[in-house]
């Protein structure tokens, strides 16, 4: 295969796997956190201009699972054995600099992913837990 297509790929696997943890910003933890600063209009509002919203906060153990099979996967491809930069100049340095993208694009989404992960199942029952 072309090297270039080989890191045209990694590089869509990489966007998909943003796009999917983003994913569950959107569905769980940006009403949450809308809700928490007073804002519930807004949410009524979001709601009623978005309505797959909805449908997404319904499924969100699904949202979540196929967010952390796609970070899984991404992981894999990124930092699986073996995986060196070849040797010419050209694209040597179109390897590394892929890769150094792809890694911060991968480590992106493993935030978003835990920022959403919290707000969708800790927030609650630590709030409880708490006493708040």
């Amino acid at each position: 295969m072309n090297p270039r297509q080989d890191y045209r790929r990694e590089a869509g696997v990489s966007w998909l796997t943003l796009l999917a943890s983003t994913g569950t910003l959107v569905c769980c933890a940006l009403p949450i956190m809308l809700v928490t600063l007073g804002l519930g209009a807004a949410v009524v509002s979001l709601t009623s201009a978005l309505p797959f919203l909805i449908v997404l906060s319904q499924h969100k153990v699904w949202v979540f699972a196929f967010s952390a099979l796609m970070l899984a996967i991404t992981a894999w491809t990124l930092y699986r054995a073996g995986r060196v930069c070849p040797a010419d100049t050209a694209t040597g340095e179109l390897c590394r600099r892929a890769q150094r993208w792809n890694r911060r694009i991968f480590w992106s989404a493993v935030v978003i992913w835990v920022v959403g992960f919290s707000a969708a199942y800790l927030a609650l029952p630590l709030r409880q837990w708490l006493d708040f």
